[in-house]
């Protein structure tokens, strides 16, 4: 359930820009900087949206809020020392999704 929460929170956030400007994000292309550079709400939002996507990849239906906020900083640091890696690298490499 906390899931499709975080889901529709991500999906309010996006359609006002998807209705104005019809971009399309490469979401394998974000790279360790880029992410580190986001405005703390953009961060937030993108977060909560790679956590969904390797849950899901994991066949994980439930939400450990306490261990998402554990992992983000951790994710964090590790982009700290790889900043030219991508993001989606650096999660599968976390979690062992292929």
């Amino acid at each position: 359930m906390r899931v499709a929460a975080i889901f529709l929170a991500f999906a309010i956030w996006i359609l006002p820009i998807a209705g104005n400007a019809q971009v399309t994000i490469d979401m394998s292309s974000i790279r360790c900087e880029q992410y580190l550079a986001m405005p703390p709400d953009q961060a937030r939002d993108f977060s909560a949206w790679m956590s969904g996507y390797f849950k899901y990849k994991l066949g994980q239906a439930w939400v450990d809020l306490a261990a998402y906020e554990k992992n983000i900083i951790n994710f964090k640091a590790w982009c700290t020392y790889h900043p030219k890696e991508t993001v989606m690298s650096g999660g599968k490499r976390a979690t062992g999704v292929q």
